[in-house]
């Protein structure tokens, strides 16, 4: 299932039923698990491991050193989980030794063509990247988190789980769990993302209890300290709430409001 015009390392670890289109070049120091498709000039460099049932498009580079200044050739580690499906022109760098040396992708994300995921950075499981989205380095991506066409995200800035970037935004401070986000250059948070919500199961009541929650976050003019504190009665009900709350309490950056 290699095509006889791939160029595949002798130190590179292939198991069953991997399929490597022409053209695509595989260095040393990859693992790449069972089921996984690589189309055509895909280039892939390591210490890289990808996990079971990726599909990977054309004119992908995976694995290659960070774009970071700092970088001195040091051993450092890209990890691609199972069942992600990454398009066209994307890129994923490996991380550094000023982090954790590690970029992490987990399960089931779709990357769209263009998606450039920076150094050290972690992405959880059932994502979407729509097209040309841009992740700064140490940047950490919650599950089901959705982010729009051409949207950016500022290093170390954290997107929550459920939460929803719109097209072309530009995000410099975290996201909280279950936010919408909008607005360009200068983004905002303009309510809860309560389609996706909707279309992942959460219930009614979970829904309005986070509602509430949104509301004395971003629209009852408290202090982060006062809002925690009003919080303290609905988080032992619900695991959300206090999902939402803990992402408040250590928003290091700050969040977008």
């Amino acid at each position: 299932m290699i095509d006889s015009r791939a160029i595949v390392d002798a130190k590179a670890k292939l198991e069953k039923n991997v399929s490597v289109g022409p053209w695509t070049i595989i260095g040393p120091d990859v693992e790449i698990a069972e089921g996984t498709v690589i189309g055509s000039h895909v280039v892939l460099k390591g210490p890289t491991r990808i996990g079971k049932a990726n599909k990977i498009y054309p004119f992908v580079s995976l694995g290659d050193d960070p774009q970071d200044k700092k970088y001195q050739g040091e051993r450092t580690y890209l990890e691609i989980g199972d069942h992600n499906v990454i398009r066209e022109y994307c890129t994923i760098n490996r991380g550094t030794v000023q982090d954790k040396s590690i970029t992490k992708i987990g399960d089931n994300n779709l990357f769209m063509v263009g998606t450039h995921i920076a150094h050290d950075c972690s992405i959880g499981n059932h994502t979407i990247f729509v097209n040309n989205v841009a992740l700064a380095g140490h940047v950490t991506v919650g599950d089901y988190a959705i982010l729009g066409a051409y949207s950016a995200v500022h290093q170390f800035c954290q997107i929550g789980e459920y939460s929803f970037i719109a097209a072309g935004s530009m995000v410099r401070q975290n996201v909280l769990p279950y936010i919408l986000v909008e607005g360009g250059h200068d983004a905002r948070a303009c309510g809860l993302n309560k389609e996706g919500l909707k279309r992942n199961g959460f219930s009614n009541a979970a829904i309005n209890a986070l509602r509430s929650t949104y509301k004395l976050i971003f629209r009852k003019n408290l202090t982060v300290e006062q809002a925690l504190e009003q919080l303290k009665t609905l988080e032992p009900n619900y695991s959300q709430v206090k999902l939402m709350a803990d992402a408040l309490k250590n928003a290091d950056r700050g969040i977008i409001r």
